[in-house]
């Protein structure tokens, strides 16, 4: 069985492993090796893990997924979920996506992430999770940001939550 926890400072390297396993298909969608995900140092997700909400998905000892999220304000950010290859349509982004939410609620009220145009896998998630479309950003002529908010009505304790 899957359980979800916080991340600690040593789960750093594997955080980073699982994103770039999870993230290389987008770089693939989009012909950009240089995506944030796939550059991010291992410092900087020490420093995330420090200082913002990193959640893991385990299975056994191995983590299979990972997300993060923070506050501005009432809003929840969340951000970097990914999930490894070879678990990923098994229900783990969905139950990675609502652990984010529950960690952030109370004090969020609504919550905001995005992703790319051509992640139609990426957009069916958020939509089933209650996101909808906000705006559109053109950031290069092949990617185009697609920001999406859901506001808050309930959440599952990620405690209880199981993939």
């Amino acid at each position: 069985m899957t359980r979800i926890e916080r991340a600690v400072p040593q789960d750093a390297g594997e955080v980073l492993t699982v994103q770039r396993a999870a993230y290389v298909a987008e770089a693939q969608l989009y012909g950009d090796p240089f995506i944030p995900p796939l550059v991010e140092s291992l410092e900087q997700v020490r420093e995330a893990v420090a200082t913002a909400v990193v959640l893991k998905a385990l299975d056994g000892g191995r983590i299979v997924g990972t997300v993060r999220g923070r506050l501005s304000g009432t809003t929840g950010l969340i951000g970097r979920l990914a999930v490894v290859p070879d678990r990923q349509g098994q229900g783990l982004g969905t139950a990675l996506l609502q652990a984010a939410e529950a960690e952030l609620s109370p004090p969020a009220d609504a919550f905001d992430l995005f992703t790319g145009h051509l992640s139609e896998g990426n957009l069916r998630l958020y939509r089933r999770a209650g996101y909808h479309e906000t705006r559109r950003e053109r950031l290069h002529p092949h990617l185009t940001l697609i920001h999406l908010r859901k506001p808050l009505t309930t959440v599952t304790d990620y405690a209880s939550v199981h993939a």
